[in-house]
């Protein structure tokens, strides 16, 4: 392979839920051990940015500004996305959504990966939904997702889980984001995106 393809894939986790007493940093520092646990194998190393939309001030009328420069400029680095999402009234977050429509041209081409969570059905209602959503933004979901039912007996008190399948899933799915971003560098290569 040649040096290109094998730079450190430009991973941004985005955390959603911005609610008070949320457990999403639990989740999405759980995720991020596993993205590092994963850097390296096969050769490909990946760099994480944790973008918590807790943290990251978006107007919810889409009216721009330096805030939304920023976050902006920080999805154009990124080259993969995984979604940390809740599910709320068998939906996603608001916060989300605002996140998504706030940016254009940057989401395209690029995939994404969902890890979801809640009660019984683990978030998988708020995943469907947002495969839909970011399809419209030119993103590729890639068909392996990661879902925790009854998320707060999912976790020890020190953040890891002994869920297997959840484990396994986190696996097959940045293995599969790997293999898009790959995609997408070779087609850029020979053309831009036709989006």
């Amino acid at each position: 392979m040649d040096q290109k393809r094998q730079a450190p894939i430009r991973l941004g986790i985005i955390v959603a839920s911005v609610r008070a007493g949320r457990v999403a940093p639990v989740v999405a520092n759980w995720f991020a051990e596993m993205v590092r646990r994963h850097s390296g194998v096969d050769g490909q190393e990946f760099g994480i940015d944790i973008i918590d939309l807790a943290e990251t001030p978006l107007p919810q009328d889409l009216s721009g500004g330096s805030e939304v420069e920023a976050f902006t400029r920080r999805i154009d680095a990124t080259e993969a996305f995984v979604v940390i999402t809740s599910e709320y009234n068998h939906g996603y977050p608001a916060a989300l959504k605002t996140a998504i429509d706030s940016v254009k041209h940057e989401w395209r081409a690029k995939p994404v990966g969902f890890v979801s969570y809640g009660g019984l059905s683990g978030g998988l209602r708020a995943v469907e939904q947002l495969r839909q959503v970011v399809v419209e933004v030119h993103m590729v979901p890639v068909r392996e997702s990661v879902s925790f039912h009854r998320v707060r007996h999912a976790f020890a008190a020190d953040g890891t889980t002994r869920d297997g399948a959840a484990i396994d899933s986190a696996g097959r799915m940045l293995r599969q984001l790997e293999w898009w971003v790959h995609a997408v560098r070779r087609g850029r290569e020979d053309r831009p995106y036709p989006g």
